[in-house]
C-alpha cells in the first residue's frame, strides 16, 4: 500500500474535489472557535485540510502539515499558495515534536491507515498541551458511501477469484464507534465525541469518479497486480457502472463520515 508514482497526482486532481474537500472544510471550521496558536496536521496527504486551515485560521496561527509519504507531502507543499505553512515528512506514530507543543492535532481520513492506532493517538496526545484537542475523521461503512461502494464492487466483480478488497478493508474499514473510542482511550484520552456527518460527492462525469478510485488510490496497485485485467479495463468498467447507477453528465452520490473529537 503506497501513495507514490502517479497516485499522488491523480489523488490531488480527482479524489480531493470528489471526496475530501467538503470534509476538509468541516474540520477546519470546527477549529475556528478555539483559535489555536499552533496546529499539527498528520497524514495530510496532498494538503486538502492544510489549505482550508490556512484559509480560515488567523494568520498568527502556526500550521505544521505532515505526511508519512514523501511524494504526497511534497505535492502538498508545491501546490500550496498563500500564507506560510511548515510542510514536513513525518510518521504519525513517531512524531519528532516536543511534548505539549500544539493546541490541536488534526487528521483527515488518515487514522484508518495507522498500523498501530492507539500509538498514533498517544503520540497526538503527547504533543498536545493540556486542554488541546485531537480532531479527526474516518469514513463510515463503504455501503454508506455510494461512489466508493460502486467502484469497489465493480472492480471486485472483474476478478471474482481474487477480488481486490483495499477500499472496504482499509479506507472504509475503520467505522465502528466502539472500536474507535477504545483506540482513542488506549491512547490516553477520555471518551471522545463521535458524530456522523453526511455530505454529497460531486463529479463532472462518471469517468472522473472512475479515474479517482482506479488511479488515485492504492486500489490501482491491486488492479495492476491481477493478471487478466488492465487498469484501463477496470476504469472503463467503473465508469460504466457509475453512469448506469447515477446517470450521464454530472453525477452526485451520498457519502458519510464520522468526526471524532478528544480533549487532552
Amino acid at each position: 500500500m503506497a501513495f507514490d508514482g502517479s497516485i499522488p497526482g491523480a489523488y490531488q486532481q480527482y479524489m480531493v474535489p470528489l471526496l475530501f474537500r467538503p470534509y476538509a472544510r468541516d474540520l477546519a471550521a470546527r477549529l475556528t472557535a478555539d483559535r489555536p496558536a499552533r496546529v499539527l496536521e498528520t497524514a495530510a496527504g496532498t494538503g486538502a485540510v492544510t489549505r482550508e486551515l490556512a484559509a480560515v485560521l488567523p494568520g498568527s496561527t502556526g500550521i505544521v502539515s505532515t505526511d508519512l509519504s514523501g511524494p504526497m507531502i511534497e505535492l502538498a507543499a508545491a501546490s500550496h499558495t498563500g500564507r506560510p505553512v511548515d510542510f514536513r515528512q513525518a510518521d504519525a506514530l513517531d512524531l519528532s515534536f516536543p511534548d505539549g507543543s500544539f493546541d490541536a492535532v488534526v487528521c483527515q481520513f488518515g487514522a484508518m491507515f495507522f498500523p498501530d492506532k492507539p500509538r498514533a493517538f498517544a503520540e497526538a496526545r503527547r504533543v498536545l498541551r493540556p486542554g488541546g484537542v485531537l480532531l479527526f475523521n474516518v469514513w463510515d461503512h463503504i455501503a454508506a458511501n455510494e461512489f466508493a461502494a460502486t467502484a469497489a464492487a465493480t472492480v471486485a466483480a472483474l476478478v471474482p477469484e481474487d477480488p481486490p478488497d483495499f477500499m472496504a478493508r482499509i479506507p472504509y474499514g475503520y467505522h465502528d464507534h466502539v472500536a474507535i473510542a477504545r483506540d482513542v482511550g488506549a491512547g490516553g484520552f477520555e471518551a471522545p465525541r463521535i458524530e456522523s456527518v453526511e455530505a454529497r460527492s460531486r463529479a463532472g462525469s462518471a469517468v472522473e469518479v472512475a479515474t479517482a478510485f482506479c488511479h488515485g488510490t492504492p486500489m490501482r496497485d491491486e488492479i495492476e497486480a491481477r493478471p487478466g485485467i488492465s487498469l484501463a479495463e477496470a476504469t472503463d468498467a467503473v465508469a460504466s457502472a457509475i453512469e448506469q447507477r447515477f446517470g450521464g453528465g454530472p453525477v452526485v452520490g451520498a457519502m458519510r463520515a464520522h468526526v471524532v473529537t478528544a480533549v487532552r
